[in-house]
């Protein structure tokens, strides 16, 4: 008799594990320890659940890269004993946390997919047990005892997709996530479709390991017309700063504006990475298809290509935390790692 697939669902924190007390209204951290008696829908999959939980949990604006640290070891330490993965998390920061998964684990050959709600496990209308039920679906998935689905996903209103693709997009609908730059991995209707051509294809000979080290010492700059010069300097003079992501405008424009080029050029000359990515939720910088970008590409302005700004983030920080040369950080940064971009 073929063994059950077993998941490690592993809590984090945030709107999905809270219940709301009945008689006074107020929400209360749900015990997971509870959780096929309270969702006997989960005893209908053929798999075993074991569940962990944050000695305290956290809300997702907290999150940050010790946290990153405790989810991927909760996930090395139990990696030979489960089939697949699932992280309950706040949705604020989840599309963060996600990148930065994809990056730590690297070599990655079993499911990690992430998923939370927008109300409470326990409300009327929530949108928790269908999140819940399909994710740990989706990480049980198997073909030929192997699992389907090899990387970090995403799974939020019916969708699964790969998490570094993921932006968060709005904070009162169910489907709160998009991915404009990849198509979803899977989606779950009446049948649970997956897009087999669009799944991360790991080199399954590579041994798993989990990358410890990240840096955060960055800055993100979002541009707008009529940034001061006053206010750059004062971020790019921070201490111990090693890079900067400029959110620029379309495909990488800025202002050609010999003060902000110099500023950008000095940094560069001075050992700082500038990383450049579009505000645009969806496309691709293109430095030198518009004249605006053109000098930044001389000036050797790194192109985040169509990253979205969490996977920017959690790549500059993995990079930075690797220590790679600054003869190969561009070439290295601007080639894809985990399918963050194109």
């Amino acid at each position: 008799m073929k063994p059950k697939t077993s998941i490690l669902l592993i809590y984090t924190g945030g709107t999905i594990g809270m219940v709301k007390d009945f008689k006074t209204g107020s929400l209360k951290a749900f015990n997971f320890k509870n959780l096929l008696d309270s969702i006997p829908e989960l005893k209908l999959l053929d798999c075993k659940i074991d569940t962990v939980s944050f000695k305290e949990p956290i809300d997702s604006s907290n999150m940050n890269p010790k946290n990153w640290l405790q989810i991927a070891e909760l996930i090395e330490v139990n990696y030979e004993n489960f089939d697949g993965f699932v992280v309950l998390h706040g949705s604020d920061t989840m599309s963060y946390t996600a990148s930065a998964l994809s990056f730590m684990l690297e070599n990655l050959a079993k499911p990690v997919i992430l998923t939370g709600s927008q109300l409470p496990i326990g409300d009327l209308r929530t949108d928790a047990k269908e999140n819940l039920i399909t994710s740990i679906q989706l990480a049980s998935l198997q073909k030929k005892n192997r699992p389907v689905i090899k990387e970090v996903g995403l799974y939020f209103e019916y969708k699964l997709y790969r998490g570094n693709r993921t932006i968060k997009l709005n904070a009162e609908h169910f489907q709160a996530f998009a991915s404009f730059n990849y198509p979803e991995l899977a989606e779950s209707g009446v049948h649970l479709k997956i897009n087999h051509e669009y799944l991360f294809k790991p080199n399954l000979k590579k041994k798993f390991k989990v990358n410890k080290r990240l840096d955060n010492n960055i800055a993100v700059i979002r541009l707008f017309p009529g940034i001061s010069k006053s206010v750059l300097v004062s971020i790019l003079n921070t201490k111990n700063l090693k890079a900067i992501i400029i959110e620029t405008f379309g495909a990488g424009n800025c202002t050609t504006e010999k003060w902000f080029i110099n500023l950008i050029k000095d940094s560069i000359l001075k050992g700082i990475h500038v990383i450049n990515i579009t505000q645009c939720a969806g496309g691709s910088v293109i430095m030198g298809h518009y004249e605006t970008s053109t000098a930044l590409k001389k000036i050797g302005v790194i192109s985040g290509k169509d990253l979205t700004t969490e996977a920017a983030v959690a790549k500059l920080m993995y990079f930075l935390g690797d220590n790679i040369s600054s003869n190969t950080f561009k070439t290295k940064y601007e080639a894809p790692v985990c399918g963050e971009m194109h």
